[in-house]
């Protein structure tokens, strides 16, 4: 069935933070702190290195910052976080352990919750590692004067937010789907179409889509897509509140569908 009594009050708040704690311990030795590292790193080493080949730094920061993060916001960040969904979801699909998953005293939704905080907690690390390589590989390699303007900086940040919704997107493909190939192979496929909306300037129907909200975001002030050279409070007042609304509709929409799955046999 759909629905079971809820667990005491009393026991709600000890489960919550003892799936949380498992969740951060999990983390520690995981492979997925890899994919947060070294993504930015190839990411950043690739834009600076075929500019510094190319037409070199035109436009100072601007040049590395599009060259970076251009490829980066369309494609990898999507796939990058499908990955580490998977692998935050990897264990509960092992032996037993989707059995005592949905066994625990822990609401589903809450279950959900904790997920969504884990891979958006990694792609937060993973978007400060961005921007710490690209500011060092600005400053050392390539003596670029001052910082990246303010609103790059701005917006560069705002994407640790803007990913949150991603994270409760992917979170739940990688509980509905065991295989790693194809929660990757969606998310691509995602990106594909959010990048074909956000090119037509289909704005509106793009913040319905939490790859789409990503990629807008990273791009912000980097004059693609039509968007702002300089973004307001307003543009980022507005991706904020889409960002929250979004991923309290996806992890209320995850939860219900978790509620209604069956043990493996």
């Amino acid at each position: 069935p759909c629905s079971s009594a809820p667990p005491r009050a009393s026991t709600v708040g000890r489960h919550d933070m003892d799936s949380l704690t498992t969740e951060l311990i999990k983390l520690r030795r995981s492979t997925s702190w890899g994919i947060v590292l070294l993504l930015p790193i190839i990411m950043v080493a690739a834009g600076g290195g075929s500019t510094w080949a190319t037409d070199g730094f035109v436009e100072g920061w601007h040049t590395l910052w599009v060259r970076s993060i251009g490829f980066y916001a369309m494609a990898v960040l999507a796939v990058g976080l499908a990955v580490l969904a998977s692998l935050v979801w990897r264990p509960e699909h092992r032996d037993s352990n989707w059995n005592t998953l949905m066994t625990s005293p822990i609401g589903a939704t809450r279950i959900a919750l904790v997920k969504t905080l884990a891979i958006a907690g990694l792609a937060a690390a993973m978007q400060a590692t961005m921007l710490i390589v690209v500011v060092a590989t600005g400053k050392v390699l390539f003596a670029l004067p001052g910082l990246p303007p303010a609103h790059l900086l701005a917006s560069g940040t705002l994407v640790a937010v803007a990913c949150v919704p991603l994270a409760a997107f992917q979170s739940s493909i990688s509980m509905l789907i065991r295989s790693f190939a194809g929660a990757v192979a969606l998310a691509a496929a995602l990106a594909g179409v959010s990048v074909s909306l956000l090119t037509a300037k289909i704005g509106s129907i793009s913040y319905t889509l939490p790859h789409a909200l990503a990629t807008r975001t990273a791009l912000l002030g980097s004059g693609m897509f039509s968007d702002p050279s300089h973004p307001d409070m307003t543009t980022f007042g507005g991706i904020a509140t889409t960002a929250v609304i979004l991923t309290l509709l996806i992890v209320a929409s995850t939860g219900r569908i978790l509620k209604c799955r069956d043990l493996y046999t």
